[in-house]
């Protein structure tokens, strides 16, 4: 499910289904990383979107944790961490936060959810088929990661 008005009424309706919660971290750099950060977004909306499509019912994906790559990381980390508190009281067993920056990786310690890091892979100069083709590829690689956390707990 995503966040749009109908789907989070389906979601309130049956929330003891739907235990996980995907949110995309998205770095957002100005000047000469510009172009970069804004094709790790492309690459990362265009994953997660799949990725609900897969387990519609069973996730709620959020709307993009983004933040500015200038900040301080402590205060990104700790804003971070107010969203997953919220998320953890709003009851969700599973938190992915599914990233292309690698800085979160060391950071996933001081986190109770589960940081994916995913290398940006540049979509920008491939049509709709091949971008599609790269991302159910990607997508099938966290299916089994997502089994197994799901196992964990249960």
């Amino acid at each position: 499910m995503k966040w749009v008005p109908q789907d989070i009424e389906t979601y309130l309706n049956a929330k003891e289904y739907v235990d996980t919660a995907v949110v995309p971290l998205c770095s957002v750099s100005m000047g000469g990383e510009m172009k970069q950060s804004a094709a790790a977004v492309e690459f990362i909306t265009l994953l997660t979107g799949y990725l609900e499509r897969q387990f519609t019912g069973r996730l709620l994906l959020f709307p993009s944790f983004t933040y500015l790559n200038s900040k301080n990381s402590e205060s990104t980390l700790n804003d971070l961490k107010a969203w997953e508190a919220s998320l953890t009281k709003g009851e969700f067993k599973h938190i992915f936060y599914i990233t292309s920056e690698i800085d979160w990786r060391s950071q996933e310690k001081e986190l109770n959810g589960t940081v994916i890091w995913l290398p940006s892979i540049p979509l920008e100069h491939m049509n709709d088929s091949q971008k599609m083709a790269v991302i159910d590829s990607q997508v099938k690689q966290l299916l089994g990661l997502f089994t197994q956390k799901w196992h964990e707990i249960e």
